[in-house]
């Protein structure tokens, strides 16, 4: 009997706070912020413009991770067979 058919959920879950990884895609839209002014400490907009993103991109990850931490990926009876097990069988 497949797990979809006893009803419970089966496979990756993913959560909604995941989407927030997306953000700091937006900084491959060059024509966005393929210009020279605004001048930030001399530095031409497109650099600085990048700079910026990347503590973008560090805080998307740390929010994602906070909100996401403990929680199960996969929800449903634990395995029957532990690693352990498995090493086992082996020999």
């Amino acid at each position: 009997m497949s797990g979809k058919a006893a009803g419970k959920v089966t496979g990756l879950q993913i959560s909604p706070w995941n989407l927030i990884l997306l953000l700091p895609l937006l900084m491959l839209v060059t024509p966005w912020f393929n210009f020279d002014k605004p001048r930030v400490l001399g530095l031409p907009f497109f650099y600085w413009y990048q700079f910026l993103f990347v503590f973008v991109g560090v805080v998307s990850v740390a929010v994602v991770y906070v909100m996401t931490k403990g929680k199960p990926v996969v929800t449903g009876k634990p395995d029957r067979l532990a690693a352990k097990e498995l090493d086992e069988g082996e020999k």
